[in-house]
């Protein structure tokens, strides 16, 4: 794919009226502080008629007036505490053509040539970056990236669905809720469970952890990431079979379903030893969970995760439903009680002065074996970014060949079914493919 960068400027928010100070910031909040310390790419591809570039970035320097924290900076406080800028520097967008037509490259298949399409994600300092891609037929590519350390994927999706309102002329209603402040802890904290190991580590294990030798360097060149589809049809069996042993209870979910049957489905492909122990990380949102519930329209980070876990040779041993019920049980027991604990816990003195620990996600992490991570994107309306002219006919994340690491999110046909992309070792992957699709 011969992608050719035409133009790139920095963009800045256009206010109605007198434009804010620019001194002010923002403290990212204890769940802004755990989470992933990255960029994270998505794509979208538009058919024509396509808008002009300049009503895609007039609405998209209006979204940034609402949403002020994607134009500032990442800096640190007179204590060191991390902070966002509002100094309203801008974001990065970048005008681009290519000399090929869509049809001929979609629907895109996860490969290195996908990050042509959005600004790199190394070494930036722009909270968000844009790239607008024109083919030769006329269809259009939007390459987005943010960093996570300022919203998670339901504040995101907020922002993307507000830009294609301000394109269209429409009001946001409700306004986005901007208070990172409102997570404080109990008097006196009630920490009830543990935190180290879970959403902390020790600095010097991370450190450990992040030693790469040559061998390993031979295995990230190894890894491939696999699309796979999922038809409503199968998806339907594969619940049917997860909730088969709930004795009249409630049925599992398609997430739970579809996850469980992924975790035996690689466990099985990686020929890992019956006794090692594997486990899923999964996101899991705050925003109802919390009592009193927090805005849907919170803009920030508000994630934890479950972590189920399993000895393989039970995982394996043991029918689907094995799987769904750890996962529905781990998920379940991030509650509001859990939430509180963790607010309490990221406000200690441990972690706020000792600083002796470090936040486990970490998106430097190539490979994940014996454990998987789910990135879980079924939820958010990202199909709903409509600059004037429609909706996007596909949605995708970028390449992240991350061994271990899915990504689920609706297909593109609109019918209900998924696609999961998923990176997997290349000597693992017929096996994979083998099994991917089996319900025994």
């Amino acid at each position: 794919m011969s992608v050719k960068i035409e133009n790139t400027r920095i963009v800045k928010p256009l206010y109605e009226g007198n434009p804010p100070l620019t001194t002010g910031h923002v403290p990212l909040s204890v769940f802004d502080r755990v989470t992933f310390d990255a960029h994270i790419a998505i794509i979208y591809a538009y058919r024509p008629p396509t808008p002009p570039n300049s009503t895609i970035l007039l609405g998209l320097r209006k979204a940034l007036a609402l949403y002020r924290e994607w134009a500032g900076r990442l800096e640190r406080d007179e204590k060191g505490n991390p902070i966002v800028v509002l100094n309203d520097k801008g974001m990065k967008f970048v005008e681009a053509t290519s000399d090929s037509t869509l049809d001929k490259i979609m629907p895109f298949k996860p490969s290195a040539s996908l990050l042509n399409l959005h600004p790199s994600l190394k070494g930036v300092v722009e909270l968000i970056q844009v790239q607008v891609t024109r083919f030769k037929c006329g269809s259009l590519v939007v390459g987005f990236t943010s960093h996570h350390l300022i919203a998670d994927g339901h504040s995101t999706s907020d922002f993307l669905i507000a830009w294609g309102k301000m394109c269209r002329g429409i009001m946001i209603q409700p306004l986005p809720l901007h208070d990172r402040t409102i997570f404080v802890p109990r008097n006196p904290p009630k920490i009830e469970y543990d935190h180290v190991g879970v959403e902390y580590m020790q600095k010097q294990i991370k450190k450990n952890d992040h030693f790469l030798n040559n061998n390993d360097m031979k295995l990230l060149e190894d890894i491939v990431v696999h699309k796979v589809h999922f038809t409503c049809e199968f998806l339907a069996k594969l619940k049917a079979k997860a909730s088969a042993m709930n004795d009249g209870a409630r049925p599992y979910s398609t997430f739970e379903s579809l996850v469980a049957h992924l975790w035996r489905a690689i466990t099985k492909a990686r020929n890992l030893g019956g006794f090692e122990t594997t486990h899923i990380r999964i996101s899991v949102d705050g925003r109802a969970r919390l009592n009193p519930k927090v805005p849907n329209e919170y803009f920030g980070n508000l994630v934890l995760w479950a972590f189920p876990t399993a000895k393989v040779k039970d995982l394996l041993r043991e029918p689907l439903p094995y799987a769904a019920k750890l996962i529905h049980d781990a998920v379940s027991k991030v509650n509001n009680n859990y939430f509180r604990s963790f607010i309490d816990f990221a406000n200690s003195k441990v972690v706020t002065e000792e600083d002796g620990f470090v936040p486990t996600a970490d998106m430097d992490k190539h490979i994940l074996c014996p454990n998987l991570e789910v990135d879980s994107w079924l939820r958010f309306p990202f199909y709903d970014l409509d600059f004037g002219t429609g909706c996007p006919y596909l949605f995708m994340p970028t390449f992240f060949p991350t061994e271990g690491m899915m990504f689920l999110l609706p297909s593109f046909i609109g019918d209900g079914s998924i696609d999961a992309f998923i990176p997997l070792f290349r000597d693992n992957l017929a096996t994979f493919q083998h099994n991917c699709y089996s319900l025994d």
